[in-house]
């Protein structure tokens, strides 16, 4: 079993999250092409399918990111994506991105949960 604190548990939310804008990403690309689903050539659609790939692009970034500061100010920016994404979706009616964005805000949650890496201890020369 892995500890808490392994590399491949520590990279399972942001793994959730990019799992998740992924689907958003298919759904929106299927309202905005598909003819009939209210949607198709809308703005709305595009700004979906933009919003999903930036997500899992930051979803593939923040297991990289080394530094408390980085990886907190790159988690708010997600939910922040996360939350604008979800509403887009809901109300161009595509009921699965609210849902999908939901599931990437439990992997967001589950990202936040792990502990923070500790700072390598350096000595100081007096």
């Amino acid at each position: 079993m892995a500890s808490p604190t392994s590399p491949r548990q520590y990279r399972m939310g942001a793994m959730i999250v990019l799992a998740a804008a992924l689907g958003s990403l298919a759904v929106a690309i299927y309202a905005y092409v598909t003819p009939l689903t209210g949607v198709t050539g809308t703005a709305g659609a595009l700004l979906v399918i933009l919003t999903s790939l930036v997500l899992a692009v930051a979803a593939i970034v923040l297991p990289a990111l080394r530094g408390r500061g980085g990886r907190n100010t790159l988690r708010v920016l997600i939910l922040l994506g996360i939350l604008g994404t979800g509403f887009a979706g809901w109300l161009l009616h595509q009921w699965m991105i609210p849902v999908a964005m939901a599931i990437a805000l439990v992997g967001l949650v589950m990202d936040m949960m792990q502990p923070a890496a500790r700072a390598p201890v350096t000595a100081v020369e007096a």
